[in-house]
């Protein structure tokens, strides 16, 4: 009997949370009236919103339905800044962890100024001032630091040719990605590749020497 009641239970808070029809279209329309019945996250993103929320209508395979506020939280997502799922208005900084977030998350993709404010429901501008105010550079140029990180990753740790780990980090213009990756770094990528390979094989010698 109890597991019969216990399985009802389960099932029950599924479909709560399962995406139906009628959420979905109460999501691309912004229908009020669905405000505090549920909420939506944004797998791409991180961030949740209620029903209403004026943001761009994101890919219906990449929501994700919340029965209240509490229980996106408990699961990583973060309150969107535009409509305030909590009730309660978003600090700065933690807007701008938002944004890291994303950027984390995206940085594959193409993301222009414009693309990630919209991503992270506010303003270019506001976005911009903001970003800048608490990290002390422009999102653009995060962007282009966090692409940086992960190429030097993928030449340390993989054999990837470099035209693809410029694509994988988001810069399909392997010309741009070379003289952007030798302008944060004073190497090409094959010459920074080249260094560390070298710097590993002394170091082993050297243990090997030791031992």
């Amino acid at each position: 009997m109890f597991d019969t009641v216990h399985n009802e239970n389960i099932i029950e808070a599924d479909q709560e949370r399962s995406m139906t029809d009628e959420k979905w279209q109460a999501i691309i329309h912004n229908d009020m009236s669905y405000d505090n019945k549920f909420f939506y996250g944004v797998k791409t993103t991180g961030i949740f919103c209620r029903p209403a929320c004026k943001s761009r209508v994101p890919k219906k395979e990449n929501v994700r339905i919340f029965q209240n506020a509490a229980q996106a939280l408990s699961e990583g997502f973060r309150p969107c800044k535009r409509c305030r799922p909590t009730g309660q208005r978003l600090p700065d900084h933690e807007w701008v962890d938002q944004i890291t977030h994303c950027i984390a998350m995206n940085y594959s993709k193409a993301l222009t100024l414009e693309a990630l404010a919209d991503m992270c429901h506010g303003s270019p501008y506001h976005l911009h001032r903001i970003f800048k105010r608490i990290k002390g550079i422009t999102p653009i140029e995060y962007v282009q630091q966090t692409r940086i990180a992960k190429a030097i990753e993928y030449l340390i740790h993989s054999n990837k040719a470099i035209a693809d780990i410029a694509i994988a980090v988001g810069i399909p213009n392997i010309s741009y990605f070379i003289t952007l990756f030798k302008k944060k770094t004073g190497h090409t990528p094959t010459h920074y590749r080249q260094l560390n390979r070298n710097k590993h094989t002394t170091e082993v010698l050297q243990n090997g020497n030791k031992n």
